[in-house]
């Protein structure tokens, strides 16, 4: 799959997460990129370094969250550590470490995960977890499954699903 397909599967998803949000009383600042088809992801600038801003900023009931959305088809299948797990580019991990520390606003990383996808390692008698799932990346932060520096620009940190909150049923969500 190339870089623009895959780029319109995430808003896809940011899409329907977004909308969800506000049936959930939330008001959603989605955050997109600032030169059309650049295909470059939103900055946060700082005092001294411009870093990978999340998706959108949701706003309620007297609270502010950063989101970041992954759209992902399956989980993976860990074999080293028999985990169903997901992850992100570890370049863009520490810079959300950063927005959320700089800010002062919790960020979390929402993965929705769709009905039907297998990962090649997955063994037969598994079935990948369904749903939208995420974490407070703060807490993320103290356990992480591991590590990997072959995969993305950058390697990418991984989360067994067991780590992750369920936070909504796939069948919320047309997808």
């Amino acid at each position: 799959m190339n870089f623009k397909a895959a780029l319109d599967i995430g808003k896809t998803g940011e899409t329907k997460i977004a909308k969800w949000l506000m049936t959930q009383g939330r008001s959603v600042l989605p955050v997109y990129e600032i030169a059309e088809n650049q295909y470059k992801g939103p900055a946060l600038y700082c005092h001294s370094k411009s870093l990978v801003a999340p998706d959108m900023l949701v706003l309620g009931q007297n609270k502010k969250t950063w989101i970041e959305v992954k759209t992902k088809t399956a989980f993976t299948w860990h074999r080293n550590t028999q985990k169903f797990t997901t992850g992100i580019d570890f370049k863009h991990y520490l810079d959300y470490l950063d927005v959320a520390k700089i800010t002062g606003i919790p960020l979390w990383l929402f993965f929705l995960h769709k009905k039907g996808g297998v990962a090649k390692d997955t063994p037969p008698d598994k079935i990948s977890p369904v749903g939208l799932f995420g974490g407070d990346i703060l807490r993320l932060e103290t356990c992480e499954n591991h590590r990997h520096d072959n995969w993305g620009t950058s390697g990418m940190v991984y989360w067994a699903a067991d780590v992750l909150e369920l936070i909504a049923d796939i069948d919320q969500f047309d997808i």
